[in-house]
């Protein structure tokens, strides 16, 4: 139970299941967040990527002290890999409101895996009550935004963020998707 919503542990999506990570999940994580394409698009990881950073990371999850779940993009269902990547749900100030960021491997760009998952924790939030979705993409982060706009997440503007992967500020641009909107599109 997050801020009022039952937000599931696992979510089902076409090709794969998102769902809590697992220790051993640690091997993948690192390999993900080491490559500096990965650590540029999300604000939080450093690059280089230091050792035990994904130890600690998944226990932090699991000990829930997070201000939202961190799912693992699981292929397993289709026959797939086990860890495609990951989805961080991060708790807005604003009640029911949820930014959502997510990273792929290397070798799962460009495969449509990202859209899959945002969608599936898109439906899930809104259909658990969320109020609204919010993103921030590095402006040299085009697919993220392509992933983005396919979710129905609406444009707001430009902005700035810290990159620690960068070690500096970096122009943005931020999006929100507003649970009506969902609701009108679903219906």
């Amino acid at each position: 139970m997050l801020d009022g919503l039952q937000i599931a542990p696992l979510i089902e999506a076409d090709r794969m299941v998102l769902r809590p990570p697992r220790r051993r999940d640690a091997g993948l994580i690192a390999l993900y967040l080491s490559d500096a394409r990965a650590a540029k698009s999300l604000a939080l990881i450093p690059h280089p990527y230091p050792p035990g950073a994904a130890e600690q990371m998944i226990e932090r999850a699991l000990e829930g002290k997070r201000s939202g779940p961190l799912y693992v993009m699981d292929a397993t269902p289709s026959d797939g890999p086990e860890m495609i990547g990951l989805v961080f749900l991060n708790k807005e100030p604003e009640d029911g409101v949820y930014q959502v960021s997510y990273v792929v491997g290397p070798a799962f760009r460009n495969t449509g895996y990202a859209t899959e998952a945002v969608l599936a924790v898109r439906d899930h939030l809104f259909g658990a009550g969320a109020k609204a979705l919010t993103a921030k993409v590095y402006q040299d982060n085009d697919a993220s935004a392509h992933v983005l706009t396919r979710a129905g997440f609406d444009y707001l503007g430009e902005g700035e963020a810290y990159s620690a992967a960068r070690g500096a500020v970096a122009p943005t641009w931020r999006y929100r998707l507003e649970r009506d909107r969902w609701s009108a599109r679903s219906s």
